[in-house]
């Protein structure tokens, strides 16, 4: 009788610790759901419901756009074990490429979206061809393009702004999807949301850890959507954000360069030795993120409708605390595309929510600068206890 005992009580046993065990290695990324929607709950509080309504909904989203563009790409490099410093600069170089190309030089926008995109591939090929194959370390690389196209944006805008922009060009951060449909995007959702929940009902029991989160998502979503169409309706930059987040997420979870970027990070040598092209690697990662600094760079001077020399300015800290806070690790090999997107959506609330209460600036970079740390040292924590 005991032995039949010791031999059927330890299935559920296992399965448990099963549980246990995929909640305790997800808690980074939950947690950090929750907490987002933790710190926008008290805002909504604290500014008597200003920070979720629907224009500030829509300004939020506008004024981060550019940090979620270059956090994909900055993920990637902080993966495969380097780090980038000069997004911010190549962003704000592009920015004064594209107003010379534009307004000085009366070129089409087309023409200059292209040539951007380009310029943009060539400044990362470079910074990640002395990366990758003369191993010359990222910091200094990157610290060194940061200074460089710094000065080349003064130079190029000869410290003047320039600007306006055709609204051509301006469409591609200000502009709105138009409202095709004879109902509000919020009854359209509210009627779609409905007909799942009849339809899906008895499925809903059948899940739980990870439909829980999809749900919140799922949530989070619709709620976002139906702010959105109480004001002008969906913005284009954020299909390109969910567009391009989808992308990458795919590809770091679901391909072989995928996981090749994450052996790279986590041990390059063993990589190395496994076959793995580890240079070619780290040259596209770093090509990768020129074009999406460029693409932000081209973002962020339609949202200003002009190109200031000190545009970019200290961004690529903004970038660089998102990718951490979003749970990426420093020794690389660690991270997910998600978890940055929500990082930057963290940071964005913050900065929003501070501003609204009018707390001044002084307090605000003490306020992300210890929200950072906290992120580190929760990372190392978790390292240590899982040694």
């Amino acid at each position: 009788m005991d032995l039949a005992q010791s031999d059927t009580n330890p299935a559920p046993q296992a399965k448990t610790r099963s549980i246990g065990q995929y909640l305790s290695s997800h808690l980074r990324q939950y947690g950090l759901l929750f907490a987002l929607i933790a710190v926008m709950a008290f805002f909504q509080i604290v500014t008597d419901g200003t920070l979720l309504r629907a224009v500030n909904v829509t300004n939020l989203l506008l004024q981060n756009s550019y940090i979620i563009i270059m956090a994909l790409g900055m993920l990637i490099v902080i993966v495969s074990g380097n780090i980038d410093l000069s997004v911010g600069s190549v962003m704000g170089f592009i920015g004064a490429l594209a107003a010379v190309m534009i307004v000085n030089m009366d070129q089409s926008v087309p023409l200059t979206i292209l040539v951007c995109l380009v310029v943009g591939g060539l400044i990362g090929a470079a910074q990640g061809y002395w990366v990758a194959y003369w191993k010359m370390p990222s910091f200094i690389v990157t610290l060194a393009g940061m200074l460089v196209f710094r000065g080349l944006s003064l130079w190029l805008l000869e410290g003047q702004s320039v600007g306006p922009f055709p609204k051509e060009f301006q469409i591609l951060a200000t502009g709105f999807v138009p409202d095709i449909f004879p109902v509000s995007w919020g009854d359209s959702l509210a009627n779609m949301l409905e007909m799942r929940r009849v339809k899906h009902v008895n499925m809903l029991a059948l899940f739980t850890g990870v439909a829980a989160a999809a749900m919140i998502v799922a949530a989070a979503l619709i709620c976002v959507m139906y702010m959105l169409s109480l004001f002008r309706g969906l913005p284009n930059v954020l299909i390109t954000m969910g567009v391009l987040t989808i992308i990458y997420a795919f590809i770091t979870e679901s391909t072989t360069v995928g996981r090749r970027i994450y052996a790279l990070g986590g041990n390059e040598k063993a990589a190395k030795l496994s076959g793995i092209k580890t240079e070619r690697l780290t040259f596209l990662a770093f090509t990768n993120m020129g074009v999406l600094a460029a693409a932000a760079g081209l973002v962020f001077a339609a949202r200003l409708n002009t190109a200031t020399p000190k545009a970019g300015f200290a961004l690529e800290l903004d970038v660089i605390a998102a990718v951490f806070i979003g749970g990426a690790s420093m020794s690389g090999g660690v991270g997910t595309i998600i978890g940055a997107v929500v990082g930057a959506f963290l940071m964005g609330v913050l900065n929003n929510g501070m501003s609204i209460m009018g707390i001044g600036i002084d307090y605000q970079q003490m306020i992300k600068g210890l929200v950072l740390l906290a992120a580190v040292i929760f990372d190392v924590y978790n390292k240590n206890k899982q040694g």
